[in-house]
């Protein structure tokens, strides 16, 4: 009986290993590559059309500098160019919140959502601490799906432009992206 169930780890090792070997083999034969890109985002923070809604806030938040504690779901459309009316890409959809007490901080958990172009059908997950104060901020990306499976990188983003007024802040995403 002892030799049986020897037998039968010995063969299941073999059979694991083998199976790992084989995914790991069809993982390397496919060549790592690094895809750059630059999109924009339309953040409308006001108005009937407003992309950016506040789900939560604490009961400090109206009384602190930071807005800490304020927390927002994200639906932006992402385009070509810096124009509302450029080719649109997809969109921008996530959670943000203000979480510091001291600076404008926001953690950011977003997926870009590619719908035009020939990223259409995949996606780019980007989760990190935005500090705002920074003319130019970085994030990682930690995953993604379609074209972008097995997708790591970051992406750089600053302020275009801001318009209060209208309630309008556009973005702009540089992506650099390793994905197979």
């Amino acid at each position: 009986m002892a030799i049986t169930q020897t037998k039968l780890f010995l063969f299941s090792l073999i059979v694991s290993s083998t199976i790992l070997t084989t995914k790991s083999e069809l993982l390397s034969s496919k060549r790592e590559k690094l895809t750059r890109f630059r999109l924009h985002v339309q953040n409308i923070i006001a108005g009937s059309n407003a992309t950016v809604a506040t789900v939560a806030q604490a009961s400090m938040t109206n009384q602190s500098a930071t807005l800490f504690g304020q927390v927002a779901v994200v639906d932006d459309v992402v385009t070509v160019d810096p124009e509302t009316s450029s080719k649109n890409m997809g969109r921008v959809q996530g959670l943000v919140a203000f979480t510091s007490q001291s600076e404008m901080v926001l953690s950011m958990s977003m997926t870009f959502v590619f719908t035009e172009g020939k990223y259409n059908g995949s996606d780019l997950t980007v989760m990190g601490r935005n500090l705002l104060s920074l003319k130019v901020r970085e994030m990682p990306i930690i995953g993604g799906t379609g074209l972008f499976r097995l997708a790591r990188g970051y992406v750089r983003t600053s302020t275009y432009s801001s318009d209060l007024k209208k309630g309008l802040i556009v973005l702009v995403y540089d992506f650099y992206v390793y994905h197979y």
